[in-house]
């Protein structure tokens, strides 16, 4: 639904860019994160500055000008280490949490050598937790769930920052998991409109669902303190709480801090019609009378309130019809994320579409599946061939169709894992 644009970079400001890299001149500042109910210092944020007084200091011109030039997935490692080295010279208290930043870029990137012991250390004492975004789905779904997979293993939480600036994010939250659910300053902000109460009842479903916590930014005054725990709010940050500056020197919780992290969820390594048909009844019946059921939940996805994420496999690319291709590239443009998967599907099957190319005898490939997962609805057709003979329309399927929001994301996580990132 969105991509990252490029940007033209001019001459002094990508100089001065590799210069700030090369040299590691990253600098970090931190702002506290308190617990709403008590006021209680439960962790830091790290917020990413360039050298003091130079055209680069803000984040935003850092990071603009690194992906202008190519080098965002190592500025993304610079101002991590900057943060960790940070923490650890002031002797930040393991039990107060530490928030990192992550670009969608640099998650398939190794650590620069040089950096590694910084990070390694911080793997180890620290308790961090990575702040992802809805362009991290987007840009390389694949990626980000491997990213999500490795913080959770060596103990990192993993937060969803910016929720509600897009409507996209909404659909990503139950892929992500987070641990904490960041609400964008604007719902807290900005008046309370239909479109905010949408926002926060999909918030509020998911922290019920997963006991995620949930963290309003921009709290400036006290009435902004009030509006966020109407949200739903537990944990907040803001210039109310203090500004992004030096960290305080032996950081301590004035109480036990508040956990924040929750158990990884269990790897399932099932297909979507074995997930389902593990805990639904099978039916059987032929393709023909099957599509409008499958054409009805790609319907679902034109909702541009609430744009979804839709994902479909189509056994073998040749399933992937001319029709079909137009029909996806509309819903593409209406959805935060299209995918479609087969055996020689190429990487984009319709413009705005993101395609995974199936091994031949991959379980996946003798499976039809379309599945649908929007902020506050939910469904998915899982099908699997019988092998017949004959005219296509007349192939029969068992197969399952359930709107069972949590058995829908466990079966759309198969496919997603299997998505190629943007190029």
């Amino acid at each position: 639904m969105s991509t990252d644009a490029a940007v033209s970079v001019a001459p002094e400001v990508a100089g001065e860019l590799a210069r700030i890299i090369d040299g590691r001149a990253v600098r970090a500042v931190f702002q506290p994160l308190v617990d709403l109910a008590s006021g209680d210092v439960v962790g830091f944020e790290a917020l990413a500055r360039g050298p003091a007084g130079s055209m680069l200091e803000s984040p935003g011109a850092l990071f603009e000008a690194a992906y202008g030039i190519g080098r965002v997935a190592e500025l993304d490692w610079v101002c991590r280490a900057a943060a960790f080295q940070a923490a650890a010279g002031a002797e930040l208290d393991p039990a107060l949490r530490l928030f990192v930043n992550c670009e969608p870029a640099s998650l398939g990137v190794a650590c620069p050598d040089d950096l590694w012991p910084v990070v390694d250390v911080a793997e180890r004492r620290l308790r961090v937790v990575m702040e992802v975004t809805e362009r991290a789905v987007a840009r390389d779904p694949a990626g980000l769930l491997g990213a999500v997979a490795r913080a959770r293993a060596v103990g990192w939480g993993v937060a969803l920052d910016d929720v509600g600036a897009e409507p996209a994010s909404l659909a990503v939250m139950p892929f992500v998991r987070p641990d904490v659910i960041k609400l964008d300053l604007r719902l807290v902000q900005g008046r309370t409109t239909a479109e905010v109460a949408r926002i926060v009842n999909a918030v509020r479903a998911q922290a019920e669902l997963t006991g995620a916590r949930i963290l309003a930014e921009g709290i400036e005054t006290r009435r902004y303190a009030e509006i966020a725990r109407t949200l739903g709010a537990t944990i907040a940050q803001g210039y109310l709480y203090g500004r992004p500056g030096v960290l305080p020197t032996g950081s301590r919780p004035t109480r036990a801090a508040v956990e924040l992290l929750q158990e990884p969820p269990a790897t399932d390594t099932r297909t979507p019609f074995e997930i389902v048909a593990a805990e639904r009844a099978t039916e059987r019946a032929p393709k023909d009378l099957l599509l409008p059921m499958s054409k009805h939940i790609e319907h679902k996805a034109l909702d541009a309130a609430e744009p979804g994420v839709l994902l479909a496999c189509f056994q073998e690319a040749g399933h992937f019809t001319p029709a079909t291709r137009v029909r996806f590239r509309q819903l593409s443009a209406r959805v935060a994320l299209a995918g479609a998967l087969g055996v020689g599907m190429p990487p984009t099957p319709a413009p705005g579409v993101r395609g995974a190319a199936l091994h031949p005898g991959d379980p996946l490939q003798g499976e039809w599946d379309v599945i649908m997962v929007g902020p506050h609805f939910a469904a998915a057709l899982v099908a699997r061939d019988c092998g017949d003979d004959g005219p296509d329309a007349d192939r029969r399927f068992d197969f399952v169709i359930t709107h069972d929001r949590g058995l829908v994301v466990r079966a759309a996580q198969p496919l997603l894992d299997k998505l190629a990132p943007a190029s």
